[in-house]
């Protein structure tokens, strides 16, 4: 029969199949409605029995048997084997010297016999696709069952028919009356034509067969039953592990598993002359090699003949073959031989003679009906099944496969056709696709598959994508860290990554707009399968979702700011976790499959999207702020000090928190983006500009009031045993690194708006401790009052101490605070943005303020201490002037002033630091001279005795001997130094006799007289010269010069009287007069004067001579006052022993012309002392001249 005529019959056959009516089986056996689309099974049992594109390998098989005659069908069994495949008749080497095929049934070079031979592929494949079209569920049903009956390769003692025909039958949902009917059918026909593919791989170990060691191997094979059709592989020269990799196919005229595949390997021996082998002999091998050598030369020279020599055999029962095929080891034995000869691998599988295409189609069709049918038996759940059949279901699938023929990437084509149309209703595992496409990329990017099979894998793989991309944009749909949600991602992005590795065919659109609207195009009219953007596009949409979903829950566009302000701050938290939670579980995914920053992608799309949503509310609420009116640092009265409460601290607290949650994020954000910047949320502070300074008011308002409470709840104890402060003052430096941590967690990024407030901060910090100062002050101000029977009286108690302590703890601590506030940072980086002298300026105005700080409080503390000092004022006054009027009678007046000093300087000493005790001390200094001024007027005002003054000054001196150091008494420095010399004065002064006052009053002229320049003072200068011989006095008077004129001629008539001070001492004692000068302003007088003292008077401590210049009157009735000087016996020479040196003095000549010197003073306070009223009467006259 020719090619068209056999044709022809097929299209006949095709249109009676499709004019025939339904028989009575036909209305009753199952279909699978949904199968080409991968839909389940349905449950109506009536249905066209046509499916989908299935291939009719019955049509095809009972073809070949019905054409082909013996000789051809002989012929194509041993002429189809391809590529490296031998046969016998082709074998250049004969086995045992025979030198001929076997067979002899095919000439070298002949083709095979194909039935379709002659026929264009297209014809073929249109043809095949007919009878296809016209085949029922039922004609496939009868092809597996004939599978099956005819089964090949090992079998499973378990898997009988008896077990896998219920197994088909349930998949195929036939009844009981048509599997008999078909099952007959099936067993009516002939057994079907089947191959042995055998691949020599390589052998090893093999046994030495020449002399020089090694062997010539080739291999050669044949069916048990037939051992003169033999197949040869190639012969390798000169080794013991050779390597062939060689392929046959063996046809298998008897029931398979009942047949022996015999292998053999030989060594092969040319045929050579005597003295080709004799040439032989440097190369041989030991003695061993040397007899087989002289062995075989003797055997060519006796016959000339050559033999091969078997080296080894093995010999593997059919049945013992998996229809899956296998490849394995088989040892090499020979008889009489013990030891093994050597290893020889090889791959083995079946085959029946199917058209590729039809065997395709049916593989394709089975493979569906059998995972419908094991997806709806197992109930198995979505993405869990990973191409795991039931034994029954794998069998009958490698069954069909290796009787079909299909290689293993045509078998990986089908699977993913099938697997990917099924996932659509029912998804299966992405492992599964990970695995299938292992096999395929290779073949793909190689171009070894054919063009249906490249467009059949797109088609597939379009269906599979849309699952892989939903897997991604729903991950937040699952639970975080499932294992088998990451395992499904991680499956999706495999597939994703091998799709990506290969190009598709031009013009194929993997991504249709209609179904991928999510992903981002630059034209929707171009085919796009850009595979990276699209995974790119997946994640972003699945933030926008996400954002969008949580926006709409949360986000409010009215009620009050407080709440929109809560649920900003919640969405940057979900956004935020969701980032974490994608760095933590997925992201590493992402790099190690896909190389995709799937975090970074996700910050960048959330950053703009907050940026839009968040700025203008915060910009809109910070301008609607309240500015916090502070109060003063001092306390103010009230209940709290002054402070207000505010309804919106609330809401600006909650306004820093946005903020800080706005940090947080961009910092993670500058992690995942190291190199990238201009992000929109990256100004994300300037927002908060006009919110920070309220943050600010906020911080130091809470403050105020953590400071006084801190200060309520202050038991004034010290901390510890080491330190001299109580709680307030470390809960205070509390509050403050409050503020510091506050001003940490801002993190101003702008240097400029950073210096600016930080400078608030400073200054709102030194209001803190001016405040804390003052309500310190405050608390202890009524504490050390102590009242009894007796008295009332101030006690310094160590809460005092405490509060000097503190006070200057928080003083002490404001300069490193600044610097912990990283001030020095922040003016460095702004000499980098503005000039030197600008930075300069900020930093002078920074130490100002600080400076000003320190000052403040250092004042304060003084105002402290000397608030102490007049607590204990009116005790010391008291003690004082009892102590003063009682001082030489039996009291203990003194005794109790220096017991409480004692014991209030005690306690100051014990409980404050050095520093604070020196300015307690200074201070009670500074009280206790103003308690003895006030004492000396107001007793003076009382005209108290001399005894008075003198007792104060008594003890005044025991005082400053007991109660000062010896470095403060002698220091020059002394705050207190001048005041209490002055004190000293005056109570000196006030405790004189009126005597000795005015004779102190002369000694103060002298000084005066001392001090004056001669040339500067119009009253002139006396010279005299005087000297002491013991108690003898010699005196001299010279002259005078430049008298002031007294007389209306200008000039004067002068003489000097000569009085000895104080003149008490002196009575009876000649007051010298010298001679008047008439007319004359520069007297000459050189009168000398001898006056002797009593040894009493010579010793008087402080003796004055004063000489009293006076111009004589004309009547000698009343003598002017011209002017005088004085000289004090200390300054004058003392020659009785030859020690002294006699020289001329020149005095300077004075009036007395003050009356505010301390001396008139204290005399002029002696109002009933008739002696002071004189001296004062005689002092003012000549005043008045």
């Amino acid at each position: 029969m020719d090619e068209e005529a056999m044709w022809k019959g097929f299209y006949e056959k095709i249109q009676e199949q499709k004019q025939k009516e339904p028989n009575e089986h036909q209305s009753i056996t199952y279909s699978l409605p949904r199968l080409l689309n991968g839909g389940g099974l349905s449950g109506n049992k009536k249905f066209n029995l046509k499916f989908g594109t299935l291939r009719l390998t019955k049509s095809f098989r009972s073809l070949d048997r019905r054409e082909k005659p013996i000789t051809r069908r002989h012929s194509e069994r041993e002429g189809s084997s391809a590529g490296a495949v031998r046969r016998a008749s082709e074998n250049p080497y004969s086995v045992g010297g025979s030198g001929a095929s076997a067979s002899g049934t095919i000439r070298p070079g002949r083709l095979p016999y194909h039935p379709f031979r002659g026929v264009r592929k297209e014809e073929i494949e249109q043809q095949a696709s007919k009878i296809v079209h016209s085949m029922t569920i039922e004609e496939l049903y009868e092809e597996i069952l004939y599978e099956n009956l005819h089964n090949i390769g090992c079998e499973d003692e378990e898997l009988n028919l008896d077990v896998l025909f219920p197994y088909i039958q349930e998949a195929f949902k036939m009844s009981d009356e048509k599997h008999q009917e078909i099952l007959q059918a099936a067993r009516s026909k002939k057994p079907p034509e089947i191959r042995l593919n055998v691949e020599i791989v390589e052998a090893k170990d093999l046994e030495p067969k020449d002399s020089n060691g090694l062997s010539d191997p080739f291999v050669t094979m044949y069916i048990a039953s037939n051992p003169n059709h033999r197949y040869n592989t190639s012969v390798k020269a000169a080794t013991l592990n050779p390597v062939w990799e060689e392929h046959f196919s063996l046809p298998i005229a008897e029931e398979a598993n009942d047949a022996n595949l015999i292998v053999e390997v030989w060594d092969f021996d040319p045929a050579e002359t005597v003295k080709e082998k004799m040439n032989k002999l440097f190369d041989v091998k030991g003695v061993r090699g040397l007899r087989k050598l002289m062995k075989e030369i003797a055997l060519t020279a006796s016959t000339g003949k050559h033999d091969n020599e078997l080296i080894g055999r093995t010999s593997i029962p059919l049945k013992s073959i998996p229809a899956s095929g296998m490849l394995m080891w088989y040892n090499l034995d020979k008889k009489n031989k013990v030891r093994r000869q050597g290893t020889l691998r090889i791959r083995l599988n079946f085959s029946s003679e199917k058209n590729s295409q039809v065997a395709a189609q049916e593989h394709r069709h089975l493979l569906r009906i059998l995972l419908l049918h094991e997806l709806e038996s197992s109930k198995v759940a979505p993405y869990w099944w990973s191409g795991k059949f039931t034994i029954q279901g794998e069998a009958i699938l490698t069954q069909h496969s290796a009787q079909s023929g299909l290689s293993s990437t045509t078998e990986a084509f089908i699977q993913w056709s099938v697997f990917t149309a099924i996932h659509h209703d029912h998804p299966l595992s992405f492992v599964l696709f990970d695995t299938l496409l292992e096999k395929l990329v290779t073949p793909i990017q190689t171009h070894a598959v054919s063009e249906e099979e490249l467009r059949g894998f797109w088609e597939a793989t379009k269906k599979l994508l849309p699952s892989c991309f939903t897997v991604i944009r729903k991950l937040r749909k699952k639970n975080t860290g499932d294992k088998t949600a990451l395992k499904t991602l991680a499956g999706a992005l495999n597939i994703i990554a091998k799709v990506a590795l290969l190009e598709p065919p031009e013009g194929t659109d993997l991504f249709p707009v209609e179904m991928y609207r999510w992903i981002r195009r630059m034209d929707h009219t171009e085919p796009n399968w850009d595979i990276r953007e699209a995974l790119a596009s997946a994640v972003v949409s699945g933030a926008e979702d996400f954002f969008h979903g949580i926006k709409e829950s949360h986000f409010l566009q009215s009620g009050s700011d407080e709440d929109r302000l809560q649920n900003l701050i919640k969405i940057i938290q979900l956004v935020r976790s969701d980032m974490q939670k994608s760095n933590e579980f997925y992201d590493t995914t992402f790099q190690q499959i896909m190389h995709f920053a799937y975090t970074k992608e996700l910050y960048i799309s959330y950053e703009l999207k907050l940026a839009e949503l968040i700025k203008p509310t915060v910009e809109n609420i910070c301008r609607k702020l309240k500015r916090i009116e502070l109060p003063d640092a001092g306390p103010i009265g009230g209940t709290n000090g002054g402070l207000i409460d505010y309804e919106d601290i609330n809401m600006g607290t909650t306004l820093f928190e946005l903020y800080l949650v706005l940090k947080r994020f961009c910092t993670l954000g500058t992690a995942l983006c190291p190199d990238e910047s201009n992000f929109a949320i990256d100004e994300y502070h300037r927002w908060f500009t006009i919110g920070v300074t309220h943050w600010l008011d906020i911080a130091v308002y809470k403050a105020l009031i953590r400071i006084k409470k801190a200060i309520e709840l202050d038991k004034l104890q010290p901390v510890d045993e080491t330190v001299k402060y109580s709680s307030s003052a470390v809960d205070t430096l509390a509050i403050f690194y409050q503020i510091k941590i506050f001003w940490q967690q801002l993190a101003w990024p702008d240097v400029e708006g950073a210096y600016i407030f930080v400078a608030k901060i400073v200054d709102d910090i030194c209001r803190c401790c001016v405040f804390y100062a003052d309500q310190m002050s405050a608390r202890v101000e009524t504490l050390g009052e102590v009242e009894s029977v007796y008295e009332k009286k101030f006690e310094v108690t160590q809460e005092w101490c405490l509060a000097i302590n503190n006070i200057d703890y928080i003083r002490q601590s404001l300069k490193p605070f600044a610097t912990e506030l990283g001030v020095d940072d922040i003016l460095s980086k702004l000499g980098d943005v503005q000039s030197n002298l600008e930075a300069e300026r900020c930093k002078d105005t920074l130490r100002a303020v600080l400076d000003n700080a320190i000052d403040t409080e250092k004042n304060k503390i003084l105002d402290l201490v000397e608030k102490l000092a007049r607590k204990m004022a009116p005790a010391m006054r008291r003690f004082l002037v009892e102590g003063a009027e009682l001082l030489q009678q039996d009291s203990n007046s003194l005794d109790r002033l220096m017991l409480y000093m004692e014991e209030s300087l005690s306690v100051l000493n014990g409980e404050l630091n050095e520093v604070n005790f020196e300015r307690v001390l200074d201070a009670i200094w500074a009280e206790l001279t103003t308690v003895l001024y006030d004492l000396i007027q107001s007793n003076l005002d009382k005209r108290r005795p001399p005894s008075f003054f003198a007792n104060l000054r008594d003890t005044l001196h025991l005082m400053v001997a007991n109660f000062k150091t010896a470095e403060n008494r002698e220091s020059e420095t002394a705050a207190d130094k001048e005041t209490l010399a002055h004190i000293e004065r005056l109570l000196q002064l006030h405790g004189y006799e009126t005597t000795d006052l005015i004779h102190q009053y002369y000694l103060d002229r002298l000084q005066e007289q001392n001090r004056n320049d001669a040339t500067a003072l119009t009253y002139g200068v006396l010279t005299v010269q005087c000297f002491f011989r013991g108690n003898v006095l010699e005196l001299e008077i010279v002259n005078a010069r430049n008298l002031k004129p007294m007389d209306g001629n200008g000039l004067c008539d002068p003489f000097v009287r000569v009085h000895f001070l104080p003149e008490e001492r002196f009575i009876g004692v000649a007051k010298p007069k010298t001679q008047c000068q008439s007319k004359t302003l520069f007297p000459l007088f050189d009168e000398k004067f001898v006056i002797t003292f009593t040894p009493e008077q010579r010793a008087i401590p402080n003796a004055l001579i004063m000489f009293s210049i006076k111009d004589k009157d004309l009547f000698g009735m009343s003598n002017q006052y011209l002017a005088e000087c004085y000289l004090g016996f200390n300054d004058i020479a003392d020659v009785s022993e030859d020690t002294g040196k006699i020289e001329q003095k020149h005095l300077v000549l004075t009036r007395p012309y003050r009356t505010d010197i301390d001396c008139l003073r204290a005399l002029e306070f002696r109002q009933g002392d008739k002696q002071a009223k004189d001296f004062i009467k005689k002092l003012k006259q000549k005043m008045g001249q």
